[in-house]
């Protein structure tokens, strides 16, 4: 069967992070969603996604096709729910669709275009940018689990600190005198993926393919670090999606980075307010800040970010795509994509110069900022500009 993932109507609560990919694309755990499905299912899967996003995130189409909601995590029962499923039929739960047998290759996923069978066993969706980080330490089991089995780790060389026996070390990674504990979830260190010396580890953790853990770190779980990422300092509960850096001293916590984010030295950021209330978050969807019901929760930062040395980012702040924060005090907790400044004045990021910085920092990982790329933050920028 042909596995499709489509982005559902989460899509606009999750931005900024799904301006510049699908739902299916975002990483959770060790895996992104769409990795997860191809593990479970042993299918490849393509995205159906908005029309600026398409050429780079492919749509592969049959007579046939599996729809799945990009945003749904998948779990042993929701599958053998969805591989139950007839022509013609969409499992749903409540008014959510979950998935649908397309038998006619017209791809839609409405429900009143199948007939329903209905799913009440619990299962996981990703349905706000704080879930990324709330729903981590699960994902990040489920996906240590479903990559190691019947799997030799590599070994962990001496010199470490080791505590409990939930530690997986892929091909070419590295850890030197470090301690790991994963007495309170699993460790895992990616292909070529680097533990600088010094550094403390407490589990649940992922640091994927090629990303370093710089000296003297303190991490605490549920944590994610994307491929090709570089952090330092201290970071409790964060997920990084990849290729974007926190390379030194100061605070992350409850918080989500993009790719291509850079923090400057000593960012810290707040996750917990001083009255202990509720943290309120910027939604793109409804276009206003939301309850997110959570105490801790600190900051979402969409692709091509930074910002400068000490900046300060207050409880539950939300930074847009390509912005550039710097200066003294704490920045507005709603900051629009293509934004250049930080608690003084905020002007707009001009888009020559904000694709040229793409440019430069995707040349130091070797990659391309070709067409493709330009034109979906093009894209961002026109469709942004009421925002700033």
């Amino acid at each position: 069967m042909n596995l499709i993932l489509f982005d559902d109507n989460r899509r606009n609560h999750l931005l900024p992070f799904t301006y510049t990919r699908p739902v299916a694309d975002l990483r959770i755990g060790i895996l992104t969603i769409k990795e997860k499905w191809e593990k479970l299912s042993g299918e490849k899967a393509s995205f159906l996604t908005q029309d600026y996003l398409q050429t780079k995130f492919p749509l592969h189409k049959e007579a046939t096709n599996l729809l799945i909601a990009g945003s749904i995590l998948p779990d042993n029962d929701l599958f053998q729910a969805i591989r139950n499923l007839k022509a013609g039929e969409m499992l749903i739960s409540g008014d959510t669709p979950i998935a649908a047998f397309d038998a006619s290759g017209s791809l839609s996923i409405h429900p009143s275009n199948y007939q329903t069978v209905s799913y009440s066993a619990k299962f996981h969706q990703i349905k706000n940018t704080w879930d990324i980080f709330s729903l981590n330490g699960g994902a990040l089991e489920w996906d240590f689990n479903i990559l190691t089995s019947g799997r030799k780790s590599a070994p962990i060389p001496e010199g470490n600190t080791v505590l409990g026996n939930r530690i997986f070390l892929e091909d070419g990674a590295k850890v030197s005198c470090s301690i790991l504990n994963s007495t309170t979830g699993p460790i895992y260190i990616g292909k070529n993926a680097e533990v600088w010396e010094g550094s403390i580890i407490r589990g649940a953790f992922a640091l994927c393919e090629e990303a370093a853990v710089k000296l003297g770190a303190k991490i605490y779980g549920a944590t994610t670090i994307g491929p090709h990422s570089r952090v330092g300092g201290e970071i409790s509960n964060c997920v990084i999606q990849g290729y974007s850096n926190k390379g030194h001293d100061g605070f992350l916590g409850n918080s989500v980075l993009g790719e291509w984010c850079n923090l400057g030295a000593d960012t810290n950021n707040s996750n917990l307010k001083n009255n202990y209330a509720s943290v309120k978050l910027w939604n793109y969807a409804e276009q206003q800040m939301v309850n997110t019901g959570l105490q801790f929760c600190g900051l979402m930062m969409g692709d091509h970010s930074k910002c400068g040395i000490n900046t300060m980012f207050n409880t539950g702040t939300v930074v847009g795509v390509s912005a550039n924060i710097y200066g003294a005090g704490f920045p507005p907790n709603f900051i629009p994509s293509f934004s250049w400044g930080g608690a003084g004045a905020i002007t707009e990021y001009r888009f020559d110069q904000a694709a040229d910085t793409a440019n430069r920092m995707m040349e130091r990982r070797h990659m391309d900022f070709d067409e493709t790329e330009r034109k979906i933050l093009q894209h961002i920028f026109d469709s942004t500009s009421g925002e700033r």
